[in-house]
């Protein structure tokens, strides 16, 4: 069956392009033009991921995401047309997976997407449970459980976690964990992984400022400490 795709987009002409080029791709696309509409389209109908524009009529896309967050985490591809920095990082902040600058190329938004869709369903397919001292990452359940109680996770701060997890104690260079978790090559002044590793921190270490599971290498990367407890 198809993947669902929820297209929250105000502009009539993008949306039709966007939505034809995705299912000519495969995938089943819905537009909803505004951002509460895009919310009462997600409370009724199940979707595989969302496209959400950061500017809408009504409520912006920061808006539409930090609702969605309380409830899910679907994976959300914020689409911005500001090119500020401070606007991607905040929309990785309140959750969403991956973000992509207007106007872009459809063939790179089609990666992207595949990209997410792809992580979601290799993390619902594994059965295994991966356990560090307090921390446990449950491959099958997509939960990750600090002392036994589930933690607040994206879709996308899952897969990263699970990605440094698989390599316990090896040093991942920035670069390296982009080309894993979307297969495109980092661009140098992006810094939506630190955001991310940030979050993560917050809600796996006892104290994030002090992190002992995901350790900064300072120049390098991160690596995940796999012999704490």
């Amino acid at each position: 069956m198809a993947e669902r795709i929820l297209l929250i987009e105000d502009d009539a002409r993008l949306a039709a392009m966007v939505a034809e080029y995705l299912g000519d791709a495969g995938l089943r696309v819905t537009i909803a033009p505004a951002g509460e509409a895009g919310l009462a389209r997600l409370a009724r109908e199940p979707f595989d991921a969302v496209v959400l524009d950061l500017m809408l009529p009504d409520i912006d896309g920061l808006e539409v995401c930090r609702r969605l967050r309380a409830s899910s985490d679907l994976p959300v591809l914020m689409l911005t047309a500001r090119g500020d920095a401070a606007d991607r990082i905040v929309g990785l902040e309140l959750g969403a997976d991956d973000y992509l600058p207007k106007p872009f190329e459809p063939r790179e938004l089609l990666a992207r997407l595949r990209a997410i869709l792809r992580r979601r369903v290799v993390g619902a397919q594994s059965g295994d449970v991966l356990r560090f001292g307090r921390l446990e990452i449950d491959r099958a359940a997509r939960v990750v459980r600090v002392d036994g109680k589930p933690v607040e996770l994206t879709a996308y701060q899952y897969a990263l976690l699970l990605t440094l997890a698989e390599h316990a104690g090896r040093v991942m260079t920035r670069d390296a964990l982009m080309d894993l978790m979307k297969g495109e090559p980092l661009e140098a002044f992006d810094r939506s992984i630190d955001v991310h590793i940030s979050r993560i921190r917050a809600a796996i270490e006892e104290d994030p400022k002090k992190p002992r599971r995901v350790l900064t290498v300072r120049g390098a990367g991160y690596v995940f400490a796999k012999a704490q407890d």
